[in-house]
């Protein structure tokens, strides 16, 4: 296992109103991308490992990297983003059936990538094939935290990947603050040349960067 720690923000800092009857308190934190846990004798298979840090447009992204695959993550307030390169000399497929998301509270799920209606989302998604030497960027999204909201304003709605908005000054304290040290992982196997290679990327939260106020 590879162990890095780099730095993301997550959520707003700010508290926001809505037609001044309604305001939440929304909590930021700083994520990091705190290991990467690649195939089995992934040095002697794969050759070097490596993980850097970089920011573009003043985002943190994270580039994990070894002889098969080059992949990019960043990391969005309710979804993850990433592009993977396939540096392996042979034919790369991701099955999106097979990757699967621990979110904060330890609980187990699908994920859905871009593409998919959100109607479909439990349903089975076709792999994708990346030729070598080729990229796809794509997204994504846990399935539990997409819901439809009825009535006349409703419609298709995502939940935040760590929970950061509060009604009061109380529930953020208490809240926000207890989510730090949680983490959320993407488990992503990857296949080559007919042989399921597992990837394990794991995003701490590191700290709470802002607090309530009234």
């Amino acid at each position: 296992m590879k162990r890095f720690s780099f730095v993301a923000l997550i959520c707003g800092a700010l508290c926001l109103t809505s037609c001044g009857a309604f305001k939440s308190y929304v909590a930021s934190y700083s994520v990091g991308l705190s290991a990467v846990e690649s195939p089995a004798d992934a040095k002697q298979q794969f050759g070097e490992t490596k993980v850097v840090t970089f920011n573009e447009e003043g985002v943190s992204k994270y580039r994990y990297e070894d002889d098969y695959i080059d992949i990019v993550w960043f990391v969005g307030s309710k979804q993850f983003n990433f592009t993977i390169k396939n540096k392996s000399g042979h034919t790369l497929k991701i099955n999106w059936d097979d990757i699967s998301y621990v979110d904060t509270k330890g609980q187990v799920g699908r994920v859905m990538h871009a593409g998919v209606k959100y109607t479909d989302r439990n349903n089975s998604q076709p792999a994708t094939t990346v030729p070598k030497g080729a990229s796809i960027s794509d997204i994504l999204l846990p399935t539990e935290n997409v819901y439809f909201v009825s009535g006349q304003y409703g419609g298709w709605r995502e939940n935040y990947l760590i929970p950061c908005v509060y009604k009061t000054p109380e529930d953020f304290n208490s809240g926000a603050s207890s989510l730090v040290g949680k983490t959320m992982t993407v488990m992503m196997p990857i296949m080559i040349e007919n042989v399921q290679n597992d990837y394990t990327f794991t995003f701490n939260i590191d700290k709470l960067l802002n607090t309530a106020t009234k």
